[in-house]
């Protein structure tokens, strides 16, 4: 089993190694304590999104939208800019993710919470059905990797890896358009392109929790200090976000089709 092999892009190249030399006496990995992590982990994240969905609803009206939206402008802001400068940090400190995982998870939460409410205001019911699909396709990539239908082999990671920088490249250039001035709605909007893109990231974003899986079954297998648990988690909850956004963005393509 070759564990110099990253199965996820926020991890290097030698995550395993550099963990167990520098912690050969320490408890080991499991599969249950990371499951056991991730359970609470989520627990963050619902609770602080249901805290800024709070915030946006005792403030909303529907003759002025625009004052739920500045109940939570600070919150996405925060949340957003926050979540991901500690998600920055975290992939480079696996010995601090028992401490940064749960900031991330509480930034994270105040961002998706704000997002969902103004999304939910606008297309009711639609926040539910995103919810519903993440979880379902967690599950489902879950049996999948379980029941080996799609095996975690070194040319899937190396296909994953690069189709997720490929798409962080496009986001990036699309941004820096932005500023620029140029027309980019073909990329975001509801347009045939758009929805297409959309569906592909979407994909993407959901093979990408095979590899997750791949991280925490091997560091389990190998003896990884327990510490790597929360690394793992983070990376999972990493790909759960982004799950989630990419499935809110697609439902919100649709719903305004209709």
């Amino acid at each position: 089993m070759n564990l110099t092999r990253t199965s996820n892009p926020f991890f290097g190249k030698k995550t395993f190694q550099n963990a167990m030399t520098l912690s050969q006496s320490e408890d080991t990995m499991t599969l249950n304590g990371a499951m056991n992590k991730t359970a609470l982990i989520i627990l963050f994240v619902f609770a602080s999104a249901f805290y800024t969905w709070q915030k946006f609803f005792n403030a909303y009206v529907p003759e002025n939208p625009q004052a739920g939206i500045s109940a939570v402008s600070i919150y996405l802001i925060i949340g957003g800019i926050g979540g991901f400068i500690t998600a920055i940090i975290a992939s480079f400190s696996p010995r601090k993710a028992g401490f940064l995982t749960p900031i991330y998870a509480i930034l994270e939460g105040m961002f998706l919470g704000g997002l969902s409410a103004m999304l939910e205001a606008q297309f009711p019911g639609l926040v539910i059905r995103a919810v519903a699909l993440t979880f379902a396709v967690f599950a489902g990539m879950l049996i999948i990797y379980r029941q080996r239908i799609i095996k975690v082999t070194g040319k899937f990671r190396r296909g994953m890896i690069a189709a997720i920088f490929g798409i962080m490249m496009i986001y990036l250039v699309g941004w820096i358009g932005s500023l620029l001035g140029a027309n980019i709605s073909f990329l975001y909007g509801g347009g045939t392109f758009g929805l297409i893109f959309s569906v592909v990231v979407t994909a993407i974003s959901a093979f990408s929790l095979l590899l997750d899986f791949d991280f925490i079954e091997r560091g389990a297998m190998a003896g990884a200090p327990k510490y790597m648990e929360w690394y793992g988690v983070f990376g999972l909850l990493v790909s759960l976000v982004w799950l989630y956004i990419n499935i809110l963005r697609l439902l919100t393509i649709f719903a305004g089709r209709d």
